[in-house]
C-alpha cells in the first residue's frame, strides 16, 4: 500500500459534463464519509473546461449549493495527471510546478473512487484510463459503465435478457439528417404523453414531458442541445415512480439488493427533474421504504439485481422503475454512479436496509481493492 497499511484513494470529481455540480456535491459527501484513520485521501478535481487539478480535502468539504447556486470548479489551480505506476502499483500522481516546465511527484494511488457524472466521466471513458493505468477503482467497468449511460443500448440488454421495459424510439443523428419524416413517423405509434430526452446524460438534465404533437419538435431541439442521439419514451399515467440500490458481493455471489423507495411529486402534473433532486426548496417527497406489498418488492429487487448482472455491472448501481395503476413493474434504468451524498436516494435506501453512509463508502473501496486488474 501507498502509506504503510492505509491505501491512498484519489477521489475523482467535476468533469465536463452538465452534471458537474452534482459530482462535487457528491465528492463532498464521499470524502467526509472515509475513515481517515484507515485510507489516504487525495482530491482530483476535473475542470469544465477538462483539467485535471488537486483539491485538498478542506476544499471538498466546503462544495455546497448557496440558495440555487450549485458548485463549481474553478480554473486556477496547478494541473494535475495520472500515470502508469511500477508493476502492481496501480498508478501515480502527478502536478506540473515550474509554470508547467516541471513535475512535482504525489504519490501512487491503491484505488480511484470515480464520482464523475454523466459523459466522459461515468459513460467508460475514465474506467478505460483506469484500465490502461493498472488502477484500481470503484464501481462499474467499460461495458457496464458505457451500456448504463446510453439509454438506448441499455434499454436493448434488458429486453434481450426479458426485462419489462416500455416503448420507445431512438432518434440517431444519421436518422434526423437523412429523414427526419421518418422519424416523427415512428414516434407517432408512441401513446401521449412522452418524455423526450438525451441519450446519454442523467440527472433528468435535457428531459421535456410532450403532452402533444405540437410540442414535440421544441423538445427533440432542447434534447439535441445535450446530445445529438435521442431517446422518446412513451409516459405512463399515474405511475408511481420507485427506486433501489444494488451493491455487488464479495466473492462472485449474488449481488445485494435494498429496500424499495418511492419519489413522490407534490404536483402530480410535474416529474422528478434536476431541480427538484438538487435544489432543497422544491416539492418533493422521497418515502424510505416505499408502502409497498411484500410481493411487489420482492420481484422489482429480482428485477433490480437482473438488471446489475444483464449489463456485467460491478460496485453499485441504482435502479429506477415505475408501478403502473394496473400493478406492473417496468424498468426504467440504470444508474452505474448514482448520486451519493448522504442525502442522496442511493445511500438512503442502505441505510433503510441496515448499512450506513461511511460502511457503504468503505464497503465499495474495499470491493475495489480487492478485485483484479486487467480483463475479469
Amino acid at each position: 500500500m501507498s502509506s504503510g497499511t492505509r491505501p491512498r484513494v484519489a477521489v475523482v470529481f467535476g468533469g465536463t459534463s452538465d452534471e458537474h455540480p452534482v459530482s462535487c456535491l457528491t465528492a463532498r459527501g464521499v470524502v467526509g464519509a472515509i475513515d481517515s484513520e484507515r485510507y489516504d485521501v487525495i482530491g482530483v478535481g476535473i475542470t469544465r473546461s477538462g483539467r485535471w487539478v488537486v483539491v485538498p480535502p478542506e476544499q471538498i468539504a466546503a462544495l455546497q449549493v448557496e440558495g440555487k447556486k450549485m458548485p463549481e470548479l474553478t480554473e486556477d489551480a496547478a494541473d494535475a495527471m495520472l500515470l502508469p505506476g511500477s508493476a502492481g502499483a496501480g498508478g501515480e500522481l502527478v502536478e506540473r510546478t515550474g509554470g508547467g516546465t516541471g513535475l512535482a511527484q504525489l504519490g501512487p494511488v491503491d484505488v480511484a473512487f470515480s464520482l464523475l457524472h454523466g459523459p466522459f466521466g461515468e459513460d467508460g471513458t475514465i474506467q478505460g484510463l483506469f484500465e490502461m493505468m493498472g488502477t484500481r477503482y470503484v464501481g462499474a467497468g467499460v461495458l457496464a459503465s458505457a451500456v448504463g449511460m446510453d439509454k438506448h443500448y441499455m434499454k436493448m440488454i434488458f429486453e434481450r435478457s426479458g426485462l419489462p421495459v416500455d416503448p420507445y424510439v431512438v432518434i440517431t443523428p444519421g436518422d434526423w439528417h437523412r429523414d427526419r419524416e421518418q422519424s416523427l413517423k415512428a414516434v407517432s405509434a408512441l401513446k401521449y404523453p412522452l418524455y423526450v430526452k438525451p441519450t446519454r446524460n442523467g440527472s433528468s438534465i435535457g428531459i421535456s414531458k410532450v403532452d402533444d404533437e405540437s410540442q414535440l419538435l421544441d423538445a427533440i431541439d432542447f434534447a439535441h442541445r445535450f446530445d445529438p442521439k435521442v431517446i422518446i419514451e412513451e409516459g405512463l399515467e399515474n405511475a408511481r415512480e420507485l427506486e433501489c440500490g444494488v451493491l455487488q458481493s464479495p466473492g462472485g455471489e449474488a449481488p445485494l439488493v435494498s429496500a424499495v423507495a418511492e419519489i413522490r411529486m407534490h404536483n402530480e402534473s410535474g416529474f422528478y427533474d434536476f431541480d427538484a433532486k438538487y435544489l432543497p426548496e422544491e416539492q418533493v417527497d422521497l418515502d424510505v421504504p416505499a408502502d409497498l406489498d411484500d410481493a411487489t418488492t420482492r420481484e422489482m429487487q429480482a428485477l433490480a439485481a437482473k438488471a446489475f448482472d444483464a449489463i456485467g455491472c460491478e460496485g453499485l448501481s441504482r435502479v429506477d422503475f415505475f408501478l403502473t395503476a394496473d400493478g406492473r413493474l417496468v424498468l426504467n434504468e440504470i444508474n452505474t454512479m448514482p448520486g451519493f451524498t448522504e442525502h442522496s436516494m442511493y445511500p438512503r435506501v442502505w441505510a433503510a436496509s441496515g448499512i450506513d453512509y461511511p460502511t457503504l463508502v468503505d464497503r465499495l473501496l474495499q470491493l475495489a481493492l480487492q478485485r483484479p486488474v486487467g480483463l475479469r
